[in-house]
C-alpha cells in the first residue's frame, strides 16, 4: 500500500510515533509534516497548508493524520480524491486539562469531533483515552443551545479502537550494573508543562529530604520556550542533588541517564500513554506512578500494588520506603520491564499494517 502521513505537530510523542511507524511498516509511507509549535494554529490552518502542498492524492491508498489538524477541512478541500483516512488521537481537546487562567475554546473540541466523523477509522493510544473521550462527548455536545447532535457519540464509537503506539526500546536494558546507589538517582523525564504536575513531584522530594533521605535528581524531558518558575525554584532548592537539569543533546545521552536511574516518577494529571515511563522501566528504573490515567493500563495488574500510588500522602510514603529498600523491588522491576516488550514496535506493527491494508483494499 502507498500511504500518506500528514503530521501537523512533528515533535515529542507525535514524532516518535510517526518515526516508528514509517520505519517498521511493510507499506510505503510518505511523510509530510510541520514543526511542533503553535498547536492551536495547527488545528485551524494545517489542513490548508497540506492541501496546497500536495497534489495527485489518487496515488495513495490510505491517509493517516493525527488529532492536531482538521481532517474534515482537509477532506472537504480534496473532495472525492481523498483516500480512506485513519485519525490517530494522541490527545484530545475535550478532556485535556486547561492551563491555569485559560478558558476552554469550544472550537478545538468541535474540530476533534468533526475530524473523527470525517475519518474512516479512529485510533486511540490507550483504552483510558478512548473511554474518556467518548464519555466526555455527551456533556460537550449538551453545550449547544438546541438541535444537539447526540447521534455523534455512537457514530464515533462504532469506528473507534485502540492501538498502542510502539516504543523504540533498542538501546535499553534493565540489567545495568552498579544499580542501586547509596544516593538513588530519581528520574523525571516528562515534558516541562503544567499537565505533568511538577508541583506534587517537588513537594514529595521536599518531604522525603526532610525525613533524612539522600538522593540525586535528573530532570530530563522536553522544555518549550522558557523554564517554568517551579523548575527554577527547584534548581535552587535541590542544587546539591540535581545532576542533570534540562533536555540532553542526543538519544544516546538520554538513554545513558535512564540507565543510571533507580526510580522513575510521574505525578501527571494528563497522560494518554506514557512513552517516557515505558522507556525508563525498560532501562531498569523502578516506577512510582499515580493510579490514574493510562498507568493502570500499561502497568500489568499484578504490579499495581507495588508501583501505583493513590494520592499524595501515599506517594510520599511509598517514595520514602522505596529510597530505603530499593533491593526489595529489584526482581519485580525486572518482571515489569519484561512486560514492556508488549509495546515494542515489532510486537505492534502487524496490527497497524493490517488496519492500513483493510482500508486500502476498500479503496481499490
Amino acid at each position: 500500500m502507498r500511504v500518506l502521513f500528514l503530521e501537523p505537530f512533528c515533535g515529542g510523542s507525535h514524532q516518535r510515533f510517526v518515526k516508528g511507524l514509517t520505519s517498521h511498516s511493510r507499506h510505503r509511507i510518505d511523510l509530510v509534516s510541520l514543526p511542533a509549535r503553535f498547536w492551536k494554529w495547527r488545528m485551524r490552518g494545517a489542513a490548508l497548508y497540506f492541501y496546497d502542498r500536495l497534489s495527485a492524492m489518487d496515488q495513495y491508498d490510505v491517509l493517516i493524520t493525527t488529532d492536531l489538524m482538521s481532517l474534515s477541512d482537509f477532506k472537504a478541500l480534496c473532495g472525492s480524491g481523498c483516500p480512506p483516512a485513519i485519525l490517530y488521537f494522541h490527545e484530545n481537546q475535550l478532556t485535556y486539562p486547561l492551563a491555569p487562567g485559560e478558558k476552554m475554546d469550544l472550537q478545538y473540541g468541535f474540530t476533534d469531533i468533526t475530524s473523527a466523523l470525517a475519518a474512516d477509522c479512529v485510533l486511540f493510544n490507550s483504552r483510558s483515552h478512548r473511554d474518556a473521550f467518548l464519555a466526555a462527548l455527551p456533556e460537550f455536545l449538551g453545550r449547544l443551545p438546541e438541535y444537539r447532535p447526540h447521534w455523534v457519540v455512537k457514530a464515533i464509537q462504532r469506528k473507534s479502537s485502540v492501538l498502542y503506539p510502539g516504543v523504540d526500546i533498542s538501546g535499553t536494558s534493565p540489567d545495568t550494573p552498579c544499580r542501586y546507589h547509596e544516593e538513588p538517582l530519581i528520574i523525571w523525564n516528562h515534558r516541562w508543562e503544567f499537565d505533568k504536575n511538577p508541583e506534587d513531584f517537588f513537594a514529595a522530594l521536599e518531604t522525603v529530604a526532610g525525613q533524612g533521605h539522600h538522593f540525586r535528581i535528573a530532570l530530563l524531558g522536553q522544555n518549550f520556550n522558557k523554564v517554568p518558575t517551579i523548575y527554577v525554584k527547584a534548581c535552587e532548592q535541590f542544587k546539591g542533588q540535581i545532576v542533570q537539569f534540562g533536555p540532553v543533546s542526543s538519544r544516546a545521552e538520554y538513554l545513558a541517564w535512564l540507565g543510571q536511574g533507580d526510580i522513575v516518577i510521574s505525578t501527571a494529571i494528563q497522560e494518554n500513554f506514557g512513552f517516557s515511563v515505558v522507556e525508563a522501566i525498560c532501562s531498569g528504573c523502578i516506577p512510582l506512578l499515580p493510579e490514574r490515567l493510562s498507568y493502570p493500563e500499561i502497568i500489568p495488574k499484578r504490579f499495581h500494588k507495588a508501583f501505583l500510588y493513590t494520592d499524595q500522602a501515599d506517594f510520599e510514603s511509598r517514595l520514602s520506603f522505596l529510597l530505603s529498600h530499593l533491593e526489595q523491588f529489584q526482581e519485580k522491576q525486572k518482571q515489569v520491564a519484561k512486560s514492556m516488550n508488549a509495546f515494542a514496535w515489532d510486537n505492534l506493527i502487524s496490527s497497524y499494517d493490517e488496519t492500513i491494508e483493510k482500508l486500502g483494499k476498500d479503496r481499490k
